[in-house]
């Protein structure tokens, strides 16, 4: 489900105060958890991220890890206690996976509860969309397919400006890196379009908001 282009599974359990995520696996009695893609987009791209040790029994909104971008440092909390039975060490050395995939490969930590985790303390997205959307609007977050590398505001300036000074851009960046760029030129979608055809390099996303376009560019080659 996506509220205000933000993806919300389903098939996890939220705690919004937190901007966590969590999925039972009864099997091995174990609670993974994650942020949501409201907390990824908020503190900006990440840079850091440690982890409390493996073993480390901690408390109902204790932190579990902390987060670092160059606008943000704070923690994950868990929203119950337990002992800390495994982390996603990749998030150390590819911190950025918890922006791109924050339900999947940028999960943070799994966590054997102390007792049974109630789920009816937490809620499902069709339950709260509402509230969800309510959050993410008081907040001021904006959900993009890839999380950006760089961004490019080019508001009052021609797109044709606007595309050499996004090809000298990526000429600097490395393969896989992400522009966001922001124009106001009504011609902006269809010139865009036509560079990515001649450029080779990918448009992942566009999105009108008021009179500003909005475009997620990968660096492909």
């Amino acid at each position: 489900m996506q509220i205000e282009h933000c993806d919300f599974p389903e098939d996890v359990w939220y705690d919004l105060e937190s901007n966590v995520w969590l999925r039972l696996n009864s099997t091995a009695a174990l609670v993974r958890l994650g942020i949501t893609s409201v907390h990824a987009a908020l503190v900006g791209r990440l840079n850091k991220i440690s982890f409390k040790p493996i073993g480390t029994h901690v408390i109902e909104a204790q932190s579990v890890a902390t987060i670092e971008s160059t606008k943000y440092f704070g923690v994950v909390r868990t929203p119950f206690s337990g002992k800390l039975m495994g982390v996603n060490s990749r998030l150390e050395s590819e911190p950025k996976l918890a922006n791109n995939s924050p339900y999947a490969e940028g999960w943070f930590v799994d966590i054997a509860p102390d007792e049974n985790v109630h789920l009816e303390l937490f809620i499902q997205p069709k339950e709260a969309i509402d509230r969800i959307r309510a959050q993410i609007r008081e907040l001021r977050v904006r959900c993009f397919t890839a999380y950006p590398d760089h961004e490019m505001w080019e508001i009052g300036v021609e797109c044709a400006a606007v595309l050499v000074r996004l090809n000298e851009l990526l000429e600097r960046c490395a393969v896989n890196e992400v522009v966001h760029v922001v124009s106001d030129d009504p011609t902006a979608d269809i010139e865009m379009e036509r560079w990515a055809y001649e450029t080779g390099q990918a448009v992942l996303e566009s999105r009108k908001e008021g009179r500003l376009m909005h475009f997620i560019v990968k660096k492909v080659k």
